[in-house]
């Protein structure tokens, strides 16, 4: 999610890490039960990648769409390392996965005023990313579809302290909003 009319929630947390970072946490923890222990986890995440605030994360600092949009890609992806190493034993993988940039979306169109490359592009990837071999030792890596390779996340996604804040801070708001999770 980039652009929406009501950017903060009645819980005063902004919708786009609402959208984009806690629920994909929330829902990937609520259907890991189910899934076999081959399973592949998808996580949709952007080159449009930027430092996390905390503060913002948690509801305490207001952004632009921009911003909030690009933060909440990097915290999910920083998320997607971290979850990638606990998954490893159960045969599970998890990766992050830029499907291209501008592609013809709503948001693309109402977020950017352009038309946008074929969706496809997009839908090529992210079905290659869940069934192909060439991502069967993908755990934990970021695929850059812009590129066509798989590419370091932002410099921040490498720093151990900042990815442990961020993703300490993701379960402290799921637990405050009432939806505890395993880690």
């Amino acid at each position: 999610m980039f652009k929406t009319p009501s950017p903060i929630a009645a819980n005063g947390l902004d919708v786009r890490f609402v959208v984009n970072t806690l629920a994909p946490v929330l829902l990937t923890h609520r259907l890991l039960p189910a899934m076999s222990v081959d399973a592949r986890i998808v996580n949709l995440s952007s080159a449009a990648q930027a430092p996390v605030s905390l503060a913002a994360l948690s509801g305490e600092q207001s952004l632009s769409e921009f911003d909030a949009y690009a933060q909440s890609k990097l915290a999910l992806t920083m998320w997607s390392q971290c979850m990638d190493e606990s998954l490893t034993a159960s045969g599970q993988m998890m990766v992050a996965v830029n499907p291209g940039s501008l592609l013809a979306s709503k948001m693309v169109t109402e977020g950017f005023g352009v038309a946008g490359s074929d969706i496809c592009i997009g839908v090529d990837i992210l079905c290659r990313a869940g069934f192909s071999e060439e991502f069967a030792n993908a755990g934990g890596r970021y695929y850059d579809n812009d590129a066509k390779t798989f590419a370091p996340p932002h410099a921040d996604a490498a720093d151990p302290g900042k990815t442990k804040a961020v993703v300490d801070a993701v379960y402290a708001l799921l637990g405050e909003l009432g939806h505890r999770v395993q880690r």
